[in-house]
C-alpha cells in the first residue's frame, strides 16, 4: 500500500477517535449557514486551534502538507495525460494559511469566533480551499468516460487504489520513499489518545468541565460528547441553542484551563510512546521527509 493511501486511515483514526470525523472530507461536509441564516466571512482559523501540537504531528502530514502532494500529484497527472493527447487543467493552489489546523477538533470546540457563528458545526472552506474544491469538481464533471479512465483507472474516480494517471503520480512520489511501519504510527495516535483521557489529571479537568457546563444548563462527561450529539449536528443549518451551548463549551475549556492539561498529558504520553519504538519512529519520519521533497521538487519543475 503505498504511502499516500496510509495517510488517509491516520487521519481517519484521529478523527474517529476524537469525534471529528466529518473534518476528514471536505467534499462531504456540511456547509453549515449562521444561526437565523446569515451569510458571514469564514473566519481564519483562531490561534486556539492552530496552536494545539503533539509530538506525533512529525510523522503524520497536515492538512496544509497533503495539499502541497495533492498540487505534485496534479501536475503529474497533467503530464500523464497530456502524452496521451488528453487535456487535463490544473488546479489552482490553496494557500497554506487557508489549510484546515490539523488539530482542530483534537479537544473539541476550542475556538470563540467559530464557536459564536458555527457552534459546532465546522466552518466552511477558506476561499483558496473552496475555489480548489469547485475547480477539481467542474474538472470532474468535464471528463468524458475516455478521460476519466485515463486518469483514474478502471473505475473511472479517484478511491483507495486508484488507477490510471493518478495512480502513476502516487507511484512516482513514493519512488524514493523508504518503508516504514505506518501501521505503528496508526495505532499509536490512537492508542495515546484514549490512555490521555485516562490520566488522573484530565479526569479532573473533565470533571471540571462538566461541572462548569452543568451550570451552565448541559450534561455531559467530558468534551468530546457535544461533538458526537446528534441533536446538534444533524443538518446544515445552526441554530442560537447549539451556538450558546458552544460558547459556554468553550469558555468552561478556558476557565479550567482544560487545553493546556489535556495537551500536557497527551505530549507525555506520546514522547514516551516515541522513545519506545525510537528506531521505528525514525523510519517514520525519514519516510514523511522524502515524500515531501518529492512533492517538492515536482512543483519546483513545473
Amino acid at each position: 500500500m503505498s504511502l499516500c493511501s496510509r495517510a488517509v486511515p491516520v487521519l481517519v483514526l484521529l478523527c474517529v477517535v476524537t469525534g471529528c470525523a466529518a473534518e476528514v472530507d471536505s467534499a462531504s461536509r456540511s456547509k453549515p449557514a449562521a444561526a437565523g441564516g446569515a451569510t458571514t466571512p469564514v473566519p481564519p482559523p483562531g490561534d486556539e486551534a492552530v496552536s494545539i501540537s503533539v509530538p506525533l504531528d512529525r510523522y503524520d502530514p497536515s492538512p496544509a502538507e497533503l495539499e502541497v502532494i495533492d498540487a505534485a500529484e496534479d501536475v503529474l497527472v497533467g503530464e500523464c495525460m497530456r502524452r496521451q493527447g488528453l487535456s487535463w487543467e490544473r488546479l489552482p493552489r490553496a494557500a497554506a494559511k487557508d489549510a484546515e489546523p490539523r488539530n482542530r477538533r483534537r479537544y473539541g470546540v476550542v475556538e470563540p469566533e467559530v464557536a459564536r457563528t458555527y457552534g459546532y458545526h465546522l466552518p466552511p472552506d477558506r476561499p483558496t480551499v473552496a475555489r480548489r474544491a469547485a475547480a477539481e469538481a467542474k474538472r470532474r464533471k468535464g471528463l468524458d468516460d475516455m478521460e476519466k479512465k485515463a486518469a483514474y483507472g478502471s473505475e473511472g474516480r479517484p478511491g483507495k487504489t486508484s488507477g490510471g494517471c493518478l495512480g502513476k503520480a502516487e507511484e512516482t512520489l513514493l519512488e524514493e520513499v523508504p518503508d516504514a511501519d505506518f501501521g505503528l504510527l496508526n495505532d499509536t495516535i490512537g492508542a495515546t489518545y484514549e490512555q490521555s483521557m485516562k490520566d488522573r489529571a484530565v479526569v479532573r479537568v473533565f470533571r471540571a468541565w462538566s461541572a462548569c457546563m452543568r451550570r451552565a444548563g448541559y450534561r455531559y462527561a467530558d468534551p468530546m460528547e457535544p461533538l458526537a450529539d446528534e441533536r446538534r449536528l444533524n443538518g446544515d443549518q445552526v441554530s442560537e441553542g447549539e451556538i450558546r451551548q458552544a460558547r459556554a463549551d468553550v469558555r468552561c475549556k478556558k476557565s479550567t484551563d482544560l487545553v493546556p492539561v489535556w495537551n500536557a498529558a497527551e505530549n507525555r504520553i506520546q514522547r514516551a510512546a516515541t522513545e519506545k519504538n525510537s528506531a521505528a519512529f525514525a523510519e517514520l519520519l525519514r519516510a514523511q521527509r522524502a515524500w515531501m521533497a518529492a512533492a517538492h521538487r515536482v512543483l519546483d519543475k513545473s
